[in-house]
């Protein structure tokens, strides 16, 4: 008798990619196993003219599919990792970890081969994250900063009719949606330090669901484990803020581990990225000192700010 497995998902053009890659990594590692997605409106879906700031709260864009894996509606769900908060709801854990696309950020540009340095003075480059319009407007103060919203494709369409001049988006979706070739440059995260978890995919599952959970293990991927793992305790540690101008990069390097990270104010005045390494068995506690190196240096203060506003 075949084995049923429902996978809640948010019904986007990439939230289907990534459920279809999951369903499709189960089904040929378990013979017999039937994956069918469910698809699941969520708050950040409904709210899609409203910038992502102005809603506030955590899990936008998956309470409602955690909540139907908490009711035993779903059995496992798929998210982008940047958008799980760093606590999650009780009896719910992270199963397993697949392995990280390149986590960095990408320029789709109007002007083929452009770059951030070459764009127009004044240039209007569209984006729904506060922490890339900070490190845009403080690499170019010129940059006029457009907030947009809606999948990839239709951003591309808004830059394709002159509304913009460029686009900053996670180069893991344009690359699993098939739209590299719009590329014109990868930005370096020492320009633009990526959101925490960036490009990796979170496979959330009931605690005391073990079969699910044995079935979702071969999927996990230590490095990307340990990267995302520092990550998450750095944003635990910074109070796990959303839509905070924060961001958080861990590099893997044998058995060391790189870890990087900022926080800064909505103008960009009040800026602090540091830089910690240490052995990649102690990267939670990684994670946790560099979020009170930040705090100390000044980084309270400002997401005091953000916080009194909740």
């Amino acid at each position: 008798m075949s084995l049923v497995l429902r996978i809640g998902t948010r019904r986007s053009e990439l939230a289907l990619w990534q459920a279809e890659y999951v369903k499709r990594t189960l089904e040929t590692l378990n013979p017999g196993l039937e994956c069918r997605l469910v698809k699941i409106v969520t708050k950040g879906d409904k709210m899609r003219n409203v910038p992502l700031a102005a809603i506030g709260g955590k899990g936008l864009f998956i309470k409602e599919i955690e909540e139907a894996l908490s009711r035993g509606e779903i059995d496992v769900a798929v998210h982008s990792l940047k958008d799980v908060p760093s606590e999650l709801p009780p009896g719910l854990c992270l199963a397993a970890l697949p392995p990280r696309e390149d986590p960095r950020d990408a320029l789709l540009a109007k002007e083929p081969h452009a770059a951030l340095e070459t764009l127009r003075s004044g240039a209007r480059i569209g984006t729904s994250s506060l922490r890339r319009a900070v490190q845009l407007k403080r690499l170019r103060a010129d940059f006029e900063i457009v907030p947009v919203r809606g999948n990839v494709g239709t951003r591309i369409k808004r830059l394709d009719a002159g509304e913009l001049d460029a686009l900053v988006l996670a180069y893991a979706g344009v690359k699993r949606l098939g739209q590299t070739s719009r590329i014109s440059q990868i930005l370096d995260p020492e320009i633009c330090l990526p959101a925490v978890g960036q490009g990796a995919l979170a496979l959330e599952a009931r605690q005391d669901d073990r079969t699910v959970q044995s079935l979702l293990e071969p999927l996990d991927d230590r490095a990307t484990a340990i990267s995302v793992g520092a990550e998450r305790a750095f944003l635990y540690g910074l109070g796990g803020g959303c839509q905070v101008p924060i961001a958080g990069l861990g590099r893997l390097s044998g058995d060391t581990l790189r870890l990087s990270g900022l926080v800064a104010s909505l103008d960009g005045q009040d800026y602090i990225r540091r830089e910690i390494e240490g052995p990649a068995a102690s990267a939670a506690e990684l994670g946790s000192r560099l979020a009170r190196e930040i705090l100390s240096a000044g980084g309270e203060a400002i997401l005091s700010v953000f916080y009194e506003k909740k």
